[in-house]
């Protein structure tokens, strides 16, 4: 067996559905298998699933395991030369993974690889490379200075922001949304570390790889996360368990740091948990009060670009749906620019952007949206009468 794909998924059936979609087609001729690790899901993604996608494994988990365990499990039963984590709310373009294990196997001092990552509005996101979180580099990114000085190779080192986006780059941080590791690599850092339940485990393989004397490589092969989009970052949950997860690497990796240095980072950890818990209570309040947020702009429109099956099939979603719709009949072939040959610009309108993934592949979809990245334009995809965009899922029931 060449390759073993491994996704964990916890209540996202949906999205997970269009991430198997999408790997059918990349998987195209490669010798592979997929297997997906359901951390106790109550959302009846197996049962949904199974009928879908008989080729994959499907392995069920008593209560949630967090994401490293269950990675940990879905590796062992696999048999890959080489194993790809990826997570369930991404997209990988039908060429991706093809051309990684090309570069994978043919550059023998290579641990893991990592891809370019896009957001839902098809702009680069900045974890797709990153510099190991030494204290000094983590300081750098919570005081802004990663931020303010994006070219500086020591300031901006977290982000790696330095590096080109087009070109195979060496890394530190192979990002956990798509992980391609040598197994050989795998059985000699020893897997995944269990000690961290979600967040900073993708940090902490990647950095033993490179302890081991493995390289770490970034390759600008496209794929779309969409919870790297709208994940509520400014949390308190998300603080308190990604920084969290940050102090246990720190306590494995830098423990013999100086507390000149440690000091300043926990305080800083202190200080975003503490400033999250206090928007979150503002916005809570806000919303008691009947205030609305951006999230609920009423001024959003989409637009459906597809065949004539899709179109009408997505008209009765619009319908029941109360939304307010444009219809294009298109395809790859016809109009090859997409939506970039319809919309036009209103940065006041929210624009979610549905192609028909039956006239459309992934890879051209994402190459439209990464060639011309527009903040007030979301991708949107359809399939098998499911509409998924970053911000929710709606059926053609």
């Amino acid at each position: 067996m060449l390759l073993s794909v491994i996704i964990v998924n916890y209540n996202v059936k949906y999205y997970l559905g269009q991430c198997l979609h999408s790997l059918t087609k990349a998987l195209k001729d490669i010798e592979s298998e997929v297997i997906v690790v359901d951390n106790h899901s109550d959302d009846g993604s197996i049962e949904y699933l199974k009928p879908i996608f008989p080729y994959v494994r499907f392995v069920h988990c008593g209560h949630n395991m967090g994401f490293s365990r269950a990675n940990n499990i879905g590796i062992r039963q696999s048999n890959g030369e080489y194993v790809l984590m990826v997570n369930p709310d991404t997209i990988v373009g039908e060429d991706v993974i093809a051309n990684a294990l090309n570069f994978i196997r043919t550059h023998v001092e290579t641990g893991a690889v990592g891809v370019k990552m896009l957001k839902a509005d098809g702009s680069n996101a900045m974890e797709s490379r990153r510099g190991l979180p030494t204290p000094m580099a983590a300081f750098y990114k919570m005081s802004g200075l990663c931020a303010r000085f994006p070219r500086h190779h020591k300031l901006a080192h977290y982000y790696m922001s330095y590096l080109s986006w087009d070109e195979p780059h060496r890394i530190e941080v192979v990002s956990g949304a798509f992980f391609m590791i040598r197994r050989k690599a795998y059985n000699e850092v020893g897997g995944l570390d269990e000690d961290y339940f979600m967040y900073g485990e993708d940090i902490d393989l990647s950095c033993r790889l490179l302890e081991s004397g493995w390289q770490n490589w970034y390759l600008p092969l496209s794929i779309l996360h969409y919870k790297g989009e709208s994940t509520q970052k400014t949390s308190y949950r998300y603080v308190h368990v990604f920084y969290e997860s940050m102090l246990i690497f720190m306590r494995k990796h830098y423990y013999n740091s100086s507390y000149l240095i440690n000091l300043p980072v926990k305080a800083a950890i202190f200080f975003k948990a503490m400033v999250a818990l206090v928007k979150n209570g503002l916005l809570s309040m806000s919303r008691s009060l009947g205030f609305r947020g951006k999230e609920n702009n009423p001024k959003s429109a989409y637009m459906f670009i597809g065949g004539n099956d899709m179109l009408e099939q997505c008209k009765g979603i619009a319908l029941n749906n109360g939304l307010d719709a444009e219809y294009i009949n298109a395809s790859q072939d016809s109009c090859p620019d997409g939506h970039l040959k319809y919309l036009l610009s209103d940065p006041e309108r929210m624009i979610y952007v549905v192609y028909d993934m039956t006239v459309y592949s992934y890879s051209h979809v994402l190459s439209i949206f990464a060639g011309c990245p527009m903040k007030h334009v979301s991708i949107g995809t359809y399939y098998d009468n499911v509409l998924i965009t970053a911000e929710e899922v709606m059926c053609n029931e």
